[in-house]
């Protein structure tokens, strides 16, 4: 009994040594900064002089009567069902021709389409900022379709019509990060089901549904999941591309923390927007979770 005991104390032990360099550096770079954050949601702080005056909801009161606020929380909820509903899918089903080997050349294939997530996405939003450009390459292949050399497009510039670039580069660009996800999953399931339904007389359409997309349910949430809380803290390839542009109809969440924090030193608001972008990742992805435990099967 005493061996027992001195065995699972030994255990214990050598887990704890393992897990410790990484729960130091999670408390270090994720805890503590979401928990000061939070705290300088309730103050104004002055940066200059170091000190927090505790304000209460001042600054969430604030943010709910901001119209900008609004039109930022809905461009980010545009994003995250173009991440989820364009990104996935569409990297699904390349995923899906690579390996049932419908195209030939399957490597360069793969490569080209997952080049994009491995560009810098500060130098993927600047150029594709000058391709959509009144003097930039999209404009000058119009021109040619038109035969008119003063025919300008500024869609970028275009309040409502400004999301239909932002939706292209952010599926060229992340479409091939969950084509490699779907892929190496694809790859894992064992040829010998595929072969026996085949044999039994299944039809593509029947291995599809019946056989690999069971096979996927759990990758399938992980995947959305990781579109959800990558579109919400989605900064850089935006400020890069648009700035909020114009006059704020491309604003995000993160932007909008950017502007209060960094040039307004607005430290406390800023903190308010980013408690309400964790707390909205985390209900979503619950969200997510739940409807897959009901539906689907629990991912732990």
């Amino acid at each position: 009994m005493m061996e027992i005991r001195s065995e699972k104390k030994t255990k214990i032990i050598i887990y704890f040594i393992f897990i410790l360099p990484a729960l130091i550096v999670y408390l270090a770079v994720v805890a503590f900064p979401v928990i000061t954050s939070v705290f300088l949601s309730f103050t104004d702080y002055n940066v200059y002089k170091n000190e927090a005056t505790v304000v209460g909801m001042k600054h969430y009161i604030k943010m709910m009567k901001d119209d900008i606020f609004w039109t930022a929380l809905a461009n980010n909820f545009i994003i995250v069902f173009i991440s989820v509903f364009g990104q996935i899918p569409i990297g699904f089903m390349l995923a899906y021709i690579l390996y049932r080997k419908i195209v030939g050349m399957e490597k360069f294939f793969q490569a080209m389409v997952y080049l994009p997530a491995v560009i810098s996405t500060i130098v993927v939003g600047i150029l594709w900022n000058k391709m959509f450009s009144a003097v930039g390459g999209i404009t000058k292949l119009l021109q040619l379709l038109y035969n008119d050399p003063h025919y300008m497009i500024q869609i970028l510039n275009e309040k409502f019509l400004a999301f239909i670039p932002l939706s292209v580069v952010f599926i060229w660009m992340y479409t091939g990060f969950y084509m490699i996800v779907f892929l190496a999953n694809l790859q894992k399931i064992d040829p010998a089901i595929l072969e026996a339904s085949q044999i039994d007389g299944a039809s593509e359409s029947q291995i599809f549904f019946k056989v690999i997309m069971p096979s996927l349910r759990g990758v399938i949430v992980i995947t959305a999941i990781l579109a959800i809380s990558g579109s919400l803290k989605g900064f850089d390839l935006l400020f890069a591309l648009t700035n909020g542009g114009p006059a704020g109809y491309t604003e995000v969440l993160a932007i909008y923390m950017y502007r209060y924090t960094f040039i307004i030193n607005n430290y406390g608001f800023g903190s308010a927007v980013s408690t309400v972008i964790v707390l909205i990742s985390v209900i979503l992805i619950a969200l997510t979770r739940f409807i897959n435990s009901r539906f689907g099967e629990e991912v732990n």
